[in-house]
């Protein structure tokens, strides 16, 4: 069994994985005291050291704090999804079916293509779209066809972080 602290935190990040959009403090708070898993001084701990480690990202909108779960979070809680229960995973669930329902999912598509160049050496072109729009297109060398594999499938993964810090420095 977790340590609680490893719960809470753990809980705000599957919330924020089952969601399109960022949560507030507000909404995460609600799901969290209205079950009396923990208090909210201990919830804020656990949001706080989420966003420190970068597992989570925060933005204020309309004088809330937003929350998103980060590359590194999606990948955290892979590893640790095991440690929650399967009443609270369904909890979880059925608290966030509301906020699903009133924003349709966006259907981004992540694309690697690996080939072979007739110089030697291995391309990989990675594309990101959403709903038929092309949103990135990228072409990448590589030595082997092991590094080329490597990036196709780190694509998979890292695509969409990869596009927010593109944006981030060419705006």
């Amino acid at each position: 069994m977790a340590a609680p602290i490893t719960t809470y935190k753990l809980i705000v990040l599957y919330m924020l994985e089952n969601l399109e959009s960022s949560l507030t403090n507000s909404q995460i708070a609600d799901f969290v005291l209205e079950r009396e898993y923990t208090n909210y001084f201990n919830l804020q701990q656990a949001i706080h050291e989420l966003v420190s480690a970068d597992l989570i990202s925060s933005e204020k909108k309309d004088h809330s704090s937003c929350y998103r779960i980060t590359e590194e979070g999606r990948m955290t809680l892979s590893y640790f999804e095991h440690e929650l229960s399967n009443r609270i995973k369904e909890e979880v669930l059925e608290y966030l079916k509301p906020f699903q329902t009133a924003l349709p999912k966006r259907k981004i598509l992540a694309d690697a293509d690996p080939f072979q160049l007739s110089h030697g050496g291995y391309g990989v072109r990675c594309t990101l779209s959403e709903e038929g729009t092309i949103l990135v297109d990228l072409t990448l060398t590589a030595p082997t066809e092991a590094a080329v594999r490597e990036i196709a499938a780190n694509w998979e993964v890292k695509s969409q972080h990869i596009y927010e810090i593109l944006m981030e420095e060419l705006l």
